[in-house]
């Protein structure tokens, strides 16, 4: 199986995105449908998809929930957002009915770098590994000391890092990303996803050679076994389409073996998320 591992679907009409702000967010300020994303998906040969939340909402992830529940299987997981510091936690992911498999908070727009160290979070992260959850690490170079002491201090919990944490693409600088995301890829319980590059880069003037090496970094430090393709659509619409997305990262993968690819795109998303 084929598996976009990283996408994302919003109604404005039913719930506000609060951070598409901005004329340069225009483009995408508006409802994306799994109806519009699937002539793509077929298009392409994907399979299955996993969808991740894009606000701080439970609401919004029962949603997410019902529409993978309606998709017939072409939606295997969700990745929704709960309240990390909620006494009850548990008790709410228990409630969260449908192929939920993994929790994921917008820790990058944080004010305190170290939010992930916060003994609350800590203990949300902690109940999170015992229902069984992924968790999605969506920070910023900023963020990374915090993400590194954390997968450390919790080696019971599968942790996927989006974005390869957002390298400065467009300015072309690398420390202390680089070394970081080393540091990072040590840790077995962490997994890297090969997605929103494309964002990072000049929206309107990135060529592939701009990326590959932030890409084949990720790919070099973690390995082909745990590394996951995910488009970041619609997101990613704002520097390039679907395709030049998906070809950009089979291109980054290209020196790799047959079995490899296939893990990229497919085989360890299944596994980490424990896809049905």
């Amino acid at each position: 199986m084929r598996i976009d591992a990283h996408h994302h679907l919003w109604d404005l009409a039913r719930r506000p995105q609060p951070w598409l702000t901005g004329a340069e967010l225009d483009p995408i300020a508006r409802t994306f449908e799994l109806a519009e994303l699937e002539p793509l998906l077929a298009e392409h040969g994907i399979d299955a998809t996993v969808v991740v939340q894009s606000s701080s909402s439970l609401e919004e992830t029962r949603e997410l929930l019902a529409t993978a529940a309606a998709s017939g299987g072409r939606i295997a997981g969700v990745v929704g957002w709960a309240d990390l510091t909620d006494p009850a936690l548990g008790d709410v992911l228990a409630s969260l009915t449908g192929p939920l498999v993994a929790i994921r908070h917008q820790v990058q727009d944080e004010s305190d770098p170290w939010w992930l160290a916060r003994a609350g979070v800590r203990r949300g992260l902690a109940t999170v590994a015992a229902a069984g959850l992924a968790y999605d690490l969506l920070v910023t170079p900023r963020e990374l000391p915090a993400a590194l002491e954390t997968a450390a201090a919790l080696p019971e919990l599968r942790f996927v890092l989006d974005h390869a944490a957002k390298p400065p693409v467009a300015s072309g600088g690398w420390e202390p990303w680089g070394a970081q995301l080393r540091r990072l890829a040590a840790l077995p319980n962490v997994s890297c996803k090969l997605s929103g590059l494309v964002t990072e880069a000049d929206w309107g003037r990135w060529k592939p050679g701009d990326v590959l090496p932030y890409a084949r970094h990720a790919l070099d430090v973690f390995g082909p076994s745990r590394v996951l393709f995910g488009s970041d659509w619609p997101v990613c619409t704002l520097a390039a389409t679907y395709g030049a997305v998906l070809a950009l990262a089979e291109e980054a993968v290209g020196g790799l073996s047959a079995a490899e690819r296939s893990a990229v795109f497919g085989g360890n998303a299944s596994r980490v998320y424990a896809l049905t």
